[in-house]
């Protein structure tokens, strides 16, 4: 949901503040600052010609985009992470898809434990599912392996494919299907030529989700990257222990403008799946 659709639904909350509707919108104006305050800080720190981190900084200077681009480590825990991001990526949107398809559409008991368990690592602390991964991988020697990464990941990034699938299909209708196997189509044609074109871009939303998901954690990550997997986040990590420079500030700034431009991408695909709710009623009053 928007923002101004949160602030249109806040606005009986205005009479209760000391200045009514100006000192609501200056509250939220400050709690946006306070939110984004530390990446104004660090965008302007990763170019500082300082040899270390240092704000605000003392002179324009690309070396640390530089030595990022230049290091063989960053970039290869770069590569590792968009690798495991985009297989895992595949992996939870195929099961997730299926599992949406099986949950909103089937009849059979236990749907909603079902449901519920596929949610679960959304809230069960990401700590607690790291440490039960470990102990169980330990055993499958997938410690250390681009594999374990995978499978790991994509336990964090279903849920999320799950509830953007499952949106989009509760707002489907399946008249249309019908339709189309009335026409001579089975039921996997029209599933394949009716059903998923018209629930795409909840399938696409949930990939980016999941592809996110799976580029930024470092928890699990930590745990079983070992010496031999390490991806970004987790060399992000080592670095902020071990040698504190400003190379981690133009790695962070990257890392921001990536994620701000996937965001987008989302709330494009959200605005196309509301857009045809929206015209719906103006068809039916037209052909009233």
């Amino acid at each position: 949901m928007k923002i101004a659709e949160y602030l249109s639904k806040a606005k009986h909350l205005c009479p209760s503040l000391p200045y009514g509707k100006g000192g609501f919108y200056l509250l939220c104006l400050m709690i946006f600052v306070f939110l984004l305050l530390p990446i104004f800080i660090i965008i302007p720190i990763s170019f500082s010609s300082a040899k270390y981190l240092q704000f605000p900084p003392q002179g324009f200077s690309l070396q640390w985009y530089h030595e990022y681009f230049s290091d063989r480590v960053w970039i290869s825990a770069t590569l590792l992470s968009l690798r495991v991001a985009a297989i895992t990526m595949v992996l939870a949107t195929i099961l997730g898809t299926m599992a949406s398809l099986a949950l909103v559409r089937g009849r059979f008991r236990g749907k909603g434990l079902i449901h519920a368990f596929l949610l679960s690592p959304m809230i069960i602390p990401v700590i607690i599912i790291a440490i039960s991964v470990y102990l169980f991988f330990s055993k499958l020697r997938l410690i250390g392996t681009g594999l374990g990464l995978v499978l790991a990941h994509t336990i964090l990034a279903l849920p999320f494919v799950v509830v953007n699938v499952s949106a989009t299909l509760k707002g489907f209708d399946e008249t249309l299907e019908r339709a189309a196997m009335s026409l001579g189509a089975n039921r996997f044609q029209a599933l394949m030529k009716i059903t998923f074109p018209l629930i795409r871009p909840g399938i696409i939303s949930g990939a980016l989700f999941a592809f996110v998901t799976s580029f930024d954690e470092v928890v699990i990550a930590i745990f079983i990257s070992g010496a031999y997997a390490v991806t970004l986040p987790k060399q992000m990590w080592d670095g902020i222990r071990i040698s504190i420079n400003p190379t981690i500030a133009a790695v962070s700034s990257l890392l921001i403008c990536f994620s701000v431009a996937l965001m987008l991408m989302i709330e494009v695909l959200r605005s196309r799946m509301v857009r045809p709710k929206k015209q719906k009623p103006a068809e039916s009053e037209m052909a009233a």
